[in-house]
């Protein structure tokens, strides 16, 4: 099994009894409407059935969602993915994070660790990410971690009756070296 550390974080594969803070944890208004995929409200059995799901496509190799946990409390605050596409050798970044937790910077350092992962371990060319474009928030994580803007494309999805419109980010294996390079040579 994958496990990585950061900092402040612990990433690693979600068990059957994240369950219930799962779903506590999503079981949230404002995380649901800033999200493409969390139903809300969120009902029960879904949880169970979304990291059974995860857990086959971690093994595959087609997907790898980590819990996003605390190093000093142990406590589960949100998860971060890297789906893959195999035949384009890409990977799309996703993440979320429960509103007890927000404004702590959890996202950006558990996204930095996986875009790291998905370079340097999975050696993906490329990895994407989209947003909502009224999730200011998620936007900033995107940025922070070396993302680029690409596009916006009005009104793509419908979510709960309205359209919005989704920005797309993306960064490339030649970009995220260059910038870790220049990155190390100002650190020394």
């Amino acid at each position: 099994m994958l496990y990585f550390e950061t900092k402040r974080l612990l990433l690693r594969p979600f068990v059957i009894e994240d369950a219930l803070v799962v779903q506590s944890l999503a079981t949230n208004i404002d995380l649901a409407k800033t999200t493409l995929h969390i139903p809300y409200p969120y009902p029960d059995g879904l949880a169970q059935q979304w990291i059974t799901i995860i857990n086959e496509k971690m093994k595959k190799g087609s997907s790898y969602t980590f819990a996003i946990v605390l190093k000093g409390s142990l406590e589960v605050v949100g998860c971060v993915m890297l789906n893959i596409a195999l035949n384009h050798n890409r990977g799309e970044l996703a993440y979320w994070i429960g509103k007890p937790y927000w404004d702590n910077g959890y996202a950006t350092e558990a996204s930095k660790c996986i875009i790291k992962f998905a370079f340097k371990d999975l050696h993906l060319n490329r990895i994407w990410a989209c947003v909502m474009k009224k999730n200011k928030p998620s936007i900033g994580v995107m940025r922070k971690v070396g993302l680029r803007h690409e596009g916006t494309f009005p009104q793509h999805v419908l979510k709960w009756g309205v359209y919005e419109d989704v920005a797309y980010y993306g960064i490339v294996k030649e970009q995220y070296e260059a910038k870790n390079s220049k990155n190390e040579t100002t650190k020394t």
